[in-house]
């Protein structure tokens, strides 16, 4: 029996629902030959419905939890678990893998399936593309459908390049049944790939695209739009330019192709990463040109409605800021902030873990408690009055450096409830110190011991997370958080089982992008604090410029400021993971142990700093290569450490 490459696996014997449409009833039948092709792009149903198929493989980033049990879609990764952000209960996570440095070539689940996923939504392009032209549609519809299809394909490469480092670029669409011994491909070039990406974006742009799909009511939801492509241009070349890519990583130095072919570009000077940031720069100024009315950040009051800005009557940092990541799909006409998302996901797995597991709570509103946000994590978030509270650690990696002119307070209990100005409960009276007088955002993605949960049906209660507490370790067998703290972002009142739009892009992963690269290319360019500024003042706190925060001058001092920006910023969005990677600071931030607090305990003894697990990073900047792979094509070579 012939062997036949995995890159090349078909998806259609799978059923699908996705992004656009649900497939489930259509491809109800194995479609293996070329007739069962030709007769679905007889009609422009059919080919609809194809288009979907392609987008399958696009990340539902809210199943992290369970990676291992996730099948060739939906390609979720374990990025916050596998960060210095949380830590999960269950010791079989995946995330852990990484963590404790034991993730090999041949874990077949979360390693391989990935690979196969994005490779098989490549393959789903090309055969979409190769057919859509006997579909009955008009000139501007295929143009548009192939163009699509086309901005998939580049987008799938940089989810692939971005986790596995550089890849084979498939030049050819290989049929189904090519033998293995036909397929012996080796790696392309870190610069071909992203080449290659960068290109194909452009390319669908002009051959296509529409401006704005979501002006499209019907099927036009979720759609690739010029704009969506514009920001994974963007997104492209900040990680080429990044430390990672772009030579400065001498771990990568020496690997090479069996035919000697370096993957990795020679050390750059000075001139070339200013040249590589320059192009980053460059595109988010087409961005903003092109796009900026149509993408804004969000700005509410305290119910939820609009307002002009952070100045307008009313404006309510908490809300319009959580309300950026967090949409339920009758609201999605009210975020201007969101770029790029995947509507159908598992919303209701992510509120799971998120929920507190509280006793006395039943059936949709008694959650998991099992993504615990690490003290590291809690310390990251500011003061109210901007500054941080604690700016690192003693000896011992555990007792904290505290900034004694933020206000911070490590021990004792507030006498009276902590308030925004328009009455938004933040800490109510007796919550611990070192949780009060924090800035908005921290309430918006923290629930900690003594916090209020949600109103609403069996909510409205105060969460004790101390181990005989409500939602302590006592009452939840296996179900409780390790750290004392669960990631609270994305959550609302009501049910666990709400439909939330999974967002993957923003406008502030764009901002963040600008200003990074004018970091390098000018650091004294007044768009640094311009943008910084804008998401500090959304957020309700100072922005730089005085004498308590002075603007930073140099790349190496702006670039502490958006690595500490973004941290909080887009906190569990699945950026951490991928940027300390970038950044080269993987020993100073996930080569240690993580903390939280003592779950084994009551009273003051909860509220010790104490060791969660250690973390070990050795060779995990990228996903090994699926051994599978290795065995079948000889000329692909296995990423170093592995």
């Amino acid at each position: 029996m012939k062997k036949y490459n995995y890159i090349l696996l078909g998806m259609l014997s799978l059923f699908f629902v996705t992004t656009l449409t649900s497939c489930s009833d259509y491809f109800d039948q194995v479609p293996d030959d070329r007739l069962s092709l030709e007769e679905i792009f007889k009609t422009r149903d059919g080919a609809l419905k194809y288009l979907s198929n392609v987008y399958t493989f696009l990340p539902d980033e809210f199943n992290q939890r369970q990676v291992h049990e996730t099948s060739l879609y939906r390609t979720p990764g374990p990025w916050t678990g596998a960060s210095d952000e949380t830590e999960w209960t269950s010791s079989g996570n995946k995330a852990k893998l990484i963590n404790n440095n034991s993730i090999d070539a041949t874990e077949n689940t979360m390693v391989l399936y990935r690979w196969k996923s994005w490779y098989s939504g490549i393959h789903e392009s090309a055969v979409f593309t190769k057919y859509v032209d006997q579909a009955p549609l008009t000139a501007s519809e295929r143009a548009q459908w192939k163009a699509e299809a086309k901005a998939l394909r580049a987008i799938y490469y940089f989810y692939l390049v971005r986790t596995y480092g550089p890849v084979p670029v498939l030049e050819d669409d290989y049929a189904l049944d090519t033998p293995s011994n036909e397929l012996q491909l080796s790696r392309s070039t870190v610069d071909r790939c992203f080449d290659f990406i960068v290109s194909e974006l452009k390319e669908a742009q002009n051959a296509g695209l529409l401006e704005d799909a979501s002006s499209d009511k019907t099927t036009g939801v979720g759609r690739i739009d010029k704009a969506i492509a514009q920001a994974f241009i963007i997104e492209a070349l900040t990680y080429r330019a990044s430390w990672l890519f772009n030579g400065e990583c001498t771990y990568y130095a020496d690997m090479a192709n069996p035919d000697g072919t370096r993957l990795f570009p020679s050390q750059p000077d000075a001139a070339t990463i200013k040249a590589d940031w320059q192009k980053v720069v460059t595109e988010c100024q087409k961005f903003f040109a092109d796009y900026g009315n149509r993408f804004q950040l969000m700005y509410t009051d305290k119910s939820g409605k609009s307002v002009a800005g952070p100045d307008a009557e009313g404006f309510n940092p908490y809300e319009s800021y959580r309300r950026a990541i967090r949409t339920l799909f009758s609201e999605m006409g009210n975020n201007k902030e969101m770029i790029f998302y995947r509507m159908d996901n598992a919303a209701g797995t992510m509120q799971y873990d998120r929920m507190p597991n509280k006793s006395g709570n039943t059936n949709d509103y008694r959650g998991g408690s099992l993504l615990g946000a690490t003290q590291e994590m809690v310390d990251a978030y500011f003061m109210a009055n901007g500054m941080s509270p604690v700016t690192g650690y003693a000896a011992d990696g555990v007792t904290p450096i505290i900034n004694e002119a933020s206000g911070y307070k490590e021990d004792g209990t507030s006498s009276s409830d902590y308030k925004s100005a328009d009455g938004t409960l933040y800490a109510p009276a007796g919550t611990r110190n070192m949780y009060v007088n924090r800035e908005p955002r921290f309430y918006a993605d923290i629930t900690f011991s003594n916090s209020k949960w949600f109103s609403g049906t069996e909510g409205d209660y105060t969460v004790d997370f101390t181990y005989s507490g409500n939602c302590g370790k006592a009452q939840g067998n296996n179900d409780f958080t390790s750290t004392g703290y669960l990631v609270r972002k994305n959550m609302d009142s009501g049910d666990r089982n709400q439909n939330l739009v999974c967002v993957l892009l923003r406008l502030t992963n764009i901002y963040f992008d600008y200003i990074e690269a004018l970091a390098y290319v000018d650091p004294s360019h007044a768009d640094i604090w311009k943008y910084m500024n804008l998401i500090r003042e959304r957020a309700g706190i100072p922005g730089y410029g005085t004498a308590s925060l002075p603007k930073a001058t140099t790349t190496s001092e702006i670039m502490k400021l958006i690595q500490k920006e973004k941290r909080i910023e887009l906190s569990f969005e699945n950026c951490r993971y991928f940027d300390v990677r970038r950044w080269g600071l993987t020993n100073e931030f996930f080569n240690k142990p993580v903390h939280g607090m003592n779950v084994n305990y009551d009273g003051n003894e909860f509220y010790k700093r104490t060791e969660i697990t250690s973390r070990n990073f050795d060779r995990q900047y990228f996903f090994p290569i699926p051994q599978s792979e290795i065995d079948i094509d000889k000329n692909l070579v296995q990423n170093e450490g592995f």
